[in-house]
């Protein structure tokens, strides 16, 4: 991990988030307490930083220096908001298209689907800010630079997220290998957005309720799944194909 990927000590990361620097998650002790402590907490409450509770040997094996029981990690990227980016999306004329990832924590396959988001045309991936990939240099050099120009939302939840999709005029189609409807019998001229889930548990059950449809790619093969990256990218050409 390079020098430059994180910073340690509370006062450090407090002063890192009011100076404006992207957060993607912070690791405290599980006993830090105080009212500096409090501060760093409410600080990260206000600019949506993840805050995960460690045993303090997690972050002894980070760094062995003074870093009072607090480390944060600097994004690689900006993080945008879909409350921002929808509405300049109408307003612009654009027929949107975004991709959501449930549950993806594997860096080069998040890398491989930024990749092809870019290539699509997509305008934007969407990350949850808990139990998700962390957007670092690994995933910037995996997605071929995509990530420098493509817009990164990072939401509370993908429910969150969905439910917003969904009040905004979007049609939510989640991929799923338990589906009987093959994916290309879903119209996706109109706004959507695809729901990509885990490769272990697929899209969660809370989040299937609030999707428009749930689709199935063809296996012909014994392996009953593919690559996240892969399915994703098979999804995401059946929109450009459909959009002409």
């Amino acid at each position: 991990m390079e020098k430059s990927d994180y910073i340690f000590g509370i006062r450090a990361v407090i002063e890192a988030i009011e100076a404006g620097k992207e957060i993607d998650k912070i690791m405290v002790k599980k006993d830090l307490q105080g009212d500096l402590a409090q501060e760093l907490f409410a600080t990260a409450r206000q600019v949506g930083a993840p805050i995960q509770r460690v045993p303090v040997e997690r972050i002894n094996r980070i760094t062995r220096k003074n870093h009072q029981g607090v480390v944060a990690f600097v994004s690689a990227v900006e993080y945008y908001t879909l409350d921002t980016l929808v509405p300049q999306l109408y307003e612009a004329g654009e027929v949107p298209f975004v991709v959501l990832l449930d549950g993806v924590t594997d860096v080069r396959n998040f890398g491989a689907i930024a990749r092809t988001c870019e290539c699509v045309g997509a305008h934007a991936i969407v990350i949850p800010a808990r139990g998700s990939v962390s957007v670092n240099a690994d995933a910037v050099k995996t997605s071929a630079g995509a990530l420098h120009t493509l817009p990164v939302c990072r939401e509370r939840s993908v429910l969150d997220a969905v439910k917003y999709l969904h009040d905004s005029g979007f049609t939510i189609v989640a991929a799923s290998e338990k589906s009987v409807k093959n994916y290309t019998q879903v119209d996706y001229t109109a706004p959507v957005a695809i729901v990509m889930g885990a490769e272990d548990t697929g899209v969660s059950p809370a989040v299937l309720r609030y999707c428009d449809e749930m689709v199935a790619i063809p296996m012909r093969g014994n392996i009953g799944s593919l690559n996240v990256s892969v399915a994703a990218g098979v999804m995401m050409y059946e929109v450009v194909r459909q959009r002409g």
